[in-house]
C-alpha cells in the first residue's frame, strides 16, 4: 500500500496533463535521424501529429537498429542517429510548429560488449580514448558529468546470469536479457546509489534541453524501487512517462497480472495498451468479431483512457522473428488505425521506421504510413474529436459503428461484402439535414428520418464529420 502522501503526488501529477494532451497523437519516428526529423518538421506538424517520439539520445554505436538500445555511456549523446547539436535542433524546429519530443530512454541495462572485452567499466578504454582525443566535440556532445572518467564499473551490475523463468518477475528483473548460441546478455544495471543518482541527472538534463515525455524502455525488466528512484516527482512532472511491458492479453492474462498490473498500479506512469492490441488482432481475426472492440475495457481487455497507448503495430513486431506473427494484414492495419483514431481515450502511437534495407524485412512498408493522405485524414478526424463524447451504437461480427458527440461518426466493416447499420436517431441524437463527410472517401450521409442506414462497403471504414 502507498503512503497517503505518495498517492496524494501520483494523483496531482496525473492531474497535470489533460485529457487533451494524453489524446494528442505521437508519431514514433523509429530508426529516423534526428536531422531527419528536423527536415520533417513542417509535414509532421501539418499531418496532424502534436508529439514525435525519437530514439534513444545517448552514447551507442553500430549500425544495427538494436545497437540503439545498448547504452555505453548516459552523459554524452553521440550515435549514428545524431548528437546532442542535432537533437537540440530537432527540438527547436519542431516546438517551432507546435510539435513536443519525446525520448526513448534505457536504463535497464548497458551494452553487451563481451565480444570484444571482459571487464564491466562503461563507457570501456575505447571510448574514454575517443572522449581524449576529440574534446573539443565531445564537450559540444555533453549532457552532465566529466568525460574524464569512467560512468559505472563492476560494482554498478548485478550477477551475471541469464533470465530463464519469463513467468518469475524476480528473474526478469534482476538476471540479464540474453540471445542465442551462448551469448551472455546485457549486463544488468543495478540500482544503488550511483546508479539512481547517475539516470536522475540524465533524465533532468534531458527535460531541460527540453524533452516533454519519456517511454521507458524494458521497463518490465526494472524492479519497482528502481523506478521509484529514478523517476521522481521533480523528474515526471508536466512530462507523459510511459513503458512497454509486453503481454498477450489483459486480465487473467500471466503478463498482464505478473508485470504490467503492477507496474501500472505502483506508477502514474501509461504504458503500451497491449492489452486493447490484442483485442483488435483478435476482432480482426478470421473468428473474430468486432463486437470484441465494443468494450474492452469493461472486461479489462484494455488500459483505462489517461493511462493507455494504443498502437497498431509496435517497433519489436517486425524487427523481431519472435513477434512477427503479430504482424496484421495491411489492409486490417488501417482499419484498426480508423478505430484507434476514431475513438475516444488513449494515446495513439503511430509507428513509422527508417530501417536500412539490410535490416527491413518488410520493403519499407512502414516507412511512409505516417504521412500518406489515408493517415492525414484519420488524423484531421481524431483532431477534429478531440474532447467529444463517444456512445458506442452497434457492433456485431463484421460491423462497428460508433458516434463522437454529434460531429462525427465511424464505421467499420471488416467482412468481404457491403454491411447495413441501421440506427434510430431518436435514441442516438444527430444533426439533421446536414451533409456528414467521410474523410476518406467522397462519401457522404444526410440524416432526415429517425431510422438512417449507414452502408459501409466491404473491408473499409467510414469516418463522417460535419
Amino acid at each position: 500500500m502507498k503512503p497517503i502522501n505518495t498517492l496524494l503526488i501520483s494523483a496531482l501529477a496525473v492531474c497535470s496533463f489533460s485529457s487533451a494532451t494524453y489524446a494528442d497523437t505521437i508519431l514514433h519516428a523509429f530508426n529516423w535521424k534526428y536531422s531527419d526529423v528536423t527536415a520533417n518538421a513542417d509535414q509532421i506538424a501539418q499531418a496532424g501529429y502534436k508529439k514525435v517520439l525519437v530514439a534513444p539520445a545517448m552514447k551507442s554505436s553500430g549500425s544495427q537498429w538494436w545497437a540503439r538500445y545498448q547504452p555505453q555511456d548516459l552523459r554524452t549523446i553521440d550515435s549514428p542517429l545524431g548528437n546532442k547539436q542535432d537533437l537540440a535542433a530537432m527540438i527547436a524546429a519542431l516546438k517551432g510548429v507546435g510539435v513536443d519530443v519525446y525520448a526513448d530512454v534505457v536504463l535497464n541495462h548497458m551494452a553487451n560488449e563481451s565480444w570484444k572485452r571482459s571487464d564491466l567499466d562503461y563507457p570501456g578504454t575505447e571510448v574514454l580514448n575517443d572522449y581524449a582525443s576529440r574534446s573539443s566535440y565531445y564537450a559540444d556532445q555533453t549532457l552532465f558529468g566529466s568525460l574524464a572518467q569512467g560512468f559505472v564499473s563492476a560494482n554498478d551490475f548485478h550477477a551475471a546470469g541469464c533470465i530463464s523463468d519469463w513467468n518469475d518477475p524476480g528473474h526478469v528483473q534482476y538476471w540479464r536479457l540474453c540471445g542465442a548460441d551462448g551469448d551472455v546478455g546485457l549486463p544488468d544495471l543495478d540500482p544503488n546509489n550511483w546508479v539512481v543518482s547517475q539516470q536522475r541527472l540524465y533524465l533532468k538534463a534531458l527535460k531541460d534541453m527540453g524533452i516533454k515525455g519519456f517511454r521507458i524502455d524494458a521497463v518490465k525488466h526494472m524492479s519497482q524501487y528502481q523506478i521509484d528512484q529514478v523517476f521522481t516527482s521533480e523528474i515526471t512532472a508536466n512530462m507523459h512517462v510511459f513503458g512497454e511491458v509486453i503481454t498477450s492479453g489483459g486480465a487473467g492474462n500471466s503478463g498482464y497480472e505478473s508485470f504490467l498490473a503492477p507496474y501500472l498500479n505502483n506508477t502514474n506512469h501509461s504504458a503500451y495498451d497491449f492489452p486493447l492490441f490484442a483485442s483488435i488482432r483478435s476482432a480482426f481475426s478470421m473468428g473474430g468479431g468486432l463486437n470484441q472492440l465494443h468494450d474492452p475495457k469493461a472486461y479489462g481487455q484494455a488500459l483505462d483512457d489517461n493511462r493507455s497507448i494504443t498502437f497498431a503495430i509496435t517497433h519489436d513486431i517486425p524487427t523481431n522473428d519472435g513477434f512477427r506473427y503479430q504482424i496484421m494484414d495491411p489492409q486490417d492495419e488501417q482499419l484498426a488505425y480508423a478505430y484507434i483514431l476514431g475513438k475516444d481515450g488513449g494515446t495513439p502511437l503511430i509507428y513509422s521506421d527508417d530501417l536500412p534495407d539490410s535490416e527491413d524485412k518488410d520493403n519499407g512498408r512502414w516507412g511512409n504510413v505516417w504521412n500518406s493522405s489515408n493517415m492525414k485524414n484519420m488524423l484531421s478526424f481524431h483532431n477534429a474529436m478531440q474532447g467529444k463524447s463517444m456512445t458506442m451504437i452497434s457492433s456485431d461480427q463484421c460491423t462497428l459503428l460508433f458516434k463522437r458527440g454529434k460531429e462525427g461518426v465511424v464505421g467499420i466493416n471488416k467482412c468481404g461484402e457491403t454491411r447495413g447499420v441501421t440506427v434510430d436517431t431518436y435514441q442516438h441524437e444527430f444533426n439533421w439535414n446536414v451533409q456528414y463527410k467521410d474523410v476518406l472517401s467522397s462519401a457522404t450521409e444526410t440524416i432526415s428520418s429517425r431510422y438512417h442506414t449507414f452502408n459501409l462497403p466491404p473491408r473499409s471504414a467510414r469516418m463522417f464529420k460535419l
